[in-house]
């Protein structure tokens, strides 16, 4: 193998690709790269679950393919002068990089080593802009389980229906869910379920652009393709939540109020909460009046925002995480809070009645001397 490229270009394909290569293996060769040298170089990462394949220009005088360990290839790419990068490799897998005045001679692995990234046996496709698709997984990937016990849920659910692409994520405690218009697709009905951590990785590569990002299932696998970069995940196979079965449909209280006034409140109050002392929050509505209150052994805090809508004095508990994750990832200036007991769930939506975002928050009992 022998080529020559941009080391901007490479250092990107490499820290992309790198993203699913394996911190630590039993199998030296998932801890590495694929690079291979044809038309242009092709950079993938595999970790047996999830695969980033990335494509950059290069003048290849020897097409072949070599494999590098991941964590010390991008060191070496990334601190190498802003100039041509140059590499061979040898058929003894010794790799020669050179870049200006900086040279390395690194032992490889043999690309024979390396798995195949899993075949996605075309199903059907459809197209999202990037800033939709990281949008969306930004505001509902933090709600996905890491409870390994239901499996299903530790990736999200994606429908498409009418041509509206809805992404769901639960973990027991809440559920986020977020709806797009999908930018152009062939299919009618569909659901499938990717993990939260393939997820993270999309969000990763996409950027706030209107490009498109193309998502081909498979029968075991779905491929997001995002420019000159592939990312391939297995699905997820089990029974999702009934989410539309779980929300409730209406609340006894309504009440509006301004999202970043809320979150500043439990903020302040959230501030004499931390691992070692827990303590739910506790929301106290009243007429125009939200009341927000925390005890803990550090002292008590109490604040307040205005709101509109009266609560009639309903007190409800909160894990604070839980109601500030979902009040950053709304993606609305002011939010309607739809609540009927103490006991029952807060569901979060527009207030403008829109339906591209929801989400649900189990609330946490309190004690007659919390808050």
């Amino acid at each position: 193998m022998k080529l020559s490229c941009e080391k901007k270009e490479l250092v990107d394909a490499v820290t992309v690709a790198s993203w699913a290569a394996s911190a630590k293996s039993a199998v030296p060769s998932l801890e590495g790269l694929l690079l291979e040298a044809g038309a242009d170089l092709t950079v993938s990462g595999y970790d047996l679950k999830t695969g980033i394949r990335s494509t950059i220009k290069a003048d290849v005088t020897e097409p072949g393919s070599i494999v590098i360990n991941a964590r010390l290839f991008g060191d070496i790419i990334r601190k190498l002068p802003d100039d041509i990068v140059y590499m061979t490799a040898d058929d003894k897998y010794t790799v020669n990089i050179r870049c200006a005045m900086s040279e390395f001679n690194i032992t490889g692995i043999s690309a024979d080593e390396y798995p195949e990234l899993p075949y996605v046996d075309y199903q059907n496709s459809f197209y999202m802009t990037e800033k939709d698709m990281k949008a969306m997984i930004a505001e509902t990937n933090f709600a996905v389980s890491d409870n390994e016990a239901r499996p299903i849920h530790t990736g999200a659910l994606f429908e498409v229906e009418n041509e509206i692409l809805t992404v769901v994520a639960v973990d027991g405690f809440r559920l986020a869910l977020r709806r797009e218009r999908v930018a152009k697709t062939e299919i009618e009905k569909v659901s499938f379920v990717v993990p939260g951590t393939a997820l993270a990785e999309v969000e990763r590569i996409t950027d706030d652009s209107d490009e498109l990002v193309k998502i081909t299932l498979g029968s075991k696998h779905v491929m997001f393709s995002i420019g000159s970069t592939t990312l391939i995940s297995r699905r997820l196979e089990g029974e999702f939540l009934n989410y539309r079965n779980s929300i409730p449909q209406t609340g006894k209280y309504s009440i509006e109020a301004g999202r970043q006034d809320i979150i500043r409140a439990v903020e302040r109050v959230s501030l004499i909460i931390n691992d070692k002392f827990k303590s739910p929050v506790r929301c106290c509505f009243k007429e125009n009046l939200l009341k927000v209150s925390t005890a803990t052994t550090l002292g008590r805090a109490n604040d307040e925002c205005a709101v509109s809508g009266d609560g009639e004095g309903l007190e409800i508990g909160f894990n604070n995480r839980y109601i500030l994750e979902a009040l950053r990832a709304a993606p609305a200036d002011s939010v309607r809070l739809q609540l009927s007991t103490g006991v029952a769930p807060c569901v979060i939506v527009p207030t403008d009645g829109s339906r591209n975002f929801l989400y649900m928050i189990l609330p946490v009992r309190l004690r007659a001397n919390e808050g």
